[in-house]
């Protein structure tokens, strides 16, 4: 039986209020919980205010949002990028020369791994993890190489509320040791130590005041304040939780797209499906604030 049904229907049933319609730009919505296509922008272009504050709209509505058919230079995915906020510098990723905003994302034939295998929320290490990330994906495989976006807010109000008050107050532990040796096949050496921070388990968006999930395999070591092995079985539970298809979209990419994701409240999962073809883009992320 799927673990979020019951005899009543879905134990998640998403009611939203229909949106108020769009002036400047089109938003098609991939399903009713997560990502939404956006129509009528060019992003190489200058965004006059009404448009960026619809940008900014949909992100909120949708989490995650899509751009097909952009054809920006690396300074103008900086610059748009800016445009939410300062810019966050990866802590061990390769960047373009003299630009280290920019995260190199590439996986070819030869490539010892791929960025974004598994469920995460990019650098939840950082004491301050990032806002939202950008990638603009500029050369694709003939097929696969899709990313899987999960909605947090979802999973977190699915769960009971028993859950939810089990979870209330909990920390965790994310820690970017992981790092280590990921990325010497671009001869980056290794740092003395990797960020490592303490978030709730659920925290509170700063912007819509929803709750989400905020741990993930990726970074997540260990639950606070209860016991070790009450914490790896927690931890099993609430991953395998919030990778149910019913809280995801899934992208496939096109050449020259654009996906830019709210870290606080979604996960994703890029699949590396498509060896030994090439994959290949870059990376722009908005610094965020500390999870409350």
């Amino acid at each position: 039986m799927d673990p979020v049904r019951s005899n009543n229907g879905p134990r998640y049933k998403h009611l939203a209020d229909e949106p108020a319609p769009y002036d400047t730009i089109s938003v098609d919505k991939l399903t009713p919980i997560i990502g939404g296509e956006i129509g009528g922008v060019d992003l190489s272009r200058p965004l006059g205010n009404r448009t960026l504050d619809e940008i900014h709209r949909a992100l909120a509505e949708n989490l995650v949002i899509f751009f097909r058919d952009q054809h920006l230079t690396q300074d103008q995915h900086l610059a748009f990028g800016r445009l939410f906020g300062d810019l966050h510098l990866h802590p061990a990723a390769p960047h373009e020369p003299g630009k280290p905003e920019l995260m190199i994302i590439h996986a070819d034939k030869d490539s010892p791994r791929a960025n974004g295998e598994g469920w995460h929320s990019d650098v939840s290490c950082d004491p301050e993890p990032p806002m939202g990330s950008i990638l603009y994906i500029k050369k694709c495989p003939p097929r696969g190489g899709d990313t899987l976006f999960a909605s947090m807010y979802a999973a977190y109000e699915a769960l009971s509320d028993r859950m939810k008050t089990y979870l209330d107050g909990l920390t965790a532990i994310h820690d970017g040791e992981h790092y280590r040796g990921q990325y010497a096949n671009y001869g980056i050496a290794d740092k003395p130590s990797y960020p490592r921070a303490e978030h709730p388990v659920v925290r509170t968006h700063p912007v819509t005041g929803r709750k989400a999930l905020y741990v993930n395999k990726g970074f997540t070591r260990r639950i606070l304040g209860i016991p070790r092995d009450e914490s790896d079985g927690m931890l099993r539970y609430l991953y395998e939780h919030m990778a149910n298809p019913l809280f995801q979209c899934r992208f496939r990419w096109s050449e020259n797209s654009i996906a830019f994701w709210d870290n606080r409240c979604v996960q994703h999962h890029a699949m590396w499906d498509y060896w030994p073809h090439t994959r290949s883009g870059n990376r722009v992320t908005v610094a965020g604030d500390r999870p409350f």
